[in-house]
């Protein structure tokens, strides 16, 4: 007994997962190589974790859930890693990108900044940069987020591509990010992506004034049941919506937004007319 290592929990996100799974674990009255038997890893890798050694995954939370009987509870394991995965990320939107993954069709909108999912990597990177001179998130967390934009990029253009309408604000065009030759590379990216057949993207132009419906973010999920989720956000905050009101409500000012703002050749039109600031 005089070889166990002390934990601290209190030393951070991993250690206090990991002195979790050694007390769950602990509370059965299991050994490391109990639960190793148990997951299928070894009894090293289980000390890893629980030292913080090593960082859990999401496969190996899965399976822990299963070991312990906690899966798809409130004490989930696999809720913990997503906590710790995305703990620079608002409430809700791990949760968000898990549909969004399996979603047939996507709805957004964003104000200031180009969406994330249309991002280039200079300019996500040149937004959470800004974060880390602001002293708002850590350069470790800085490189999570583009880490985890990427990820997201990557799960939805993987297999079949959903279909996807963008309307974004016109600040989004004229708000300059990380200097001209990224700001210009952006634009050049949306234009793009209006180019692709599964695609719509319309500006919201500012003369639209008290017509546009959001003054904050918002993401629309269809999934393949046709079942759909509406993510939204604040500064400080996320929340993601099922419930069937408050989902049919956003979806009907988004088509009252799309119905306001510029064609997608009028949009495309003002774009390239702002990419011409950016040689």
């Amino acid at each position: 007994m005089s070889n166990i290592k002390t934990l601290h929990p209190e030393n951070g996100p991993a250690a206090a997962y990991g002195a979790r799974v050694r007390s769950t674990r602990e509370e059965r009255g299991w050994t490391q190589e109990d639960l190793a038997d148990r997951t299928g890893y070894s009894s090293k890798h289980i000390s890893a974790v629980e030292t913080s050694r090593r960082s859990s995954t999401l496969r190996f939370s899965q399976v822990l859930d299963v070991a312990f009987g906690l899966t798809g509870s409130d004490e989930a394991f696999e809720r913990e890693w997503m906590k710790l995965r995305h703990g620079v990320l608002l409430e809700g939107f791990p949760q968000y990108v898990h549909h969004e993954r399996q979603a047939i069709e996507i709805r957004l909108f964003d104000i200031g900044i180009a969406p994330g999912l249309l991002q280039t990597a200079a300019y996500a990177r040149a937004l959470a940069h800004g974060d880390v001179r602001r002293g708002s998130i850590t350069p470790l967390q800085a490189d999570e987020r583009c880490a985890v934009l990427a990820e997201r990029q990557a799960a939805v253009t993987k297999n079949r591509s959903p279909i996807m309408h963008v309307v974004i604000d016109e600040s989004c065009i004229r708000r300059p990010v990380g200097g001209q030759d990224v700001t210009g590379a952006q634009l050049d990216r949306l234009l793009e992506f209006a180019e692709l057949p599964n695609t719509t993207l319309q500006v919201a132009p500012y003369a639209i004034g008290e017509l546009r419906p959001f003054n904050l973010p918002v993401n629309l999920l269809t999934l393949a049941d046709r079942s759909m989720l509406a993510y939204t956000e604040s500064h400080l905050q996320g929340h993601l919506a099922r419930e069937t009101t408050t989902v049919a409500t956003t979806l009907t000012e988004y088509y009252q937004l799309q119905a306001e703002s510029l064609s997608q050749a009028d949009s495309m039109a003002m774009i390239r007319e702002a990419r011409k600031a950016y040689p």
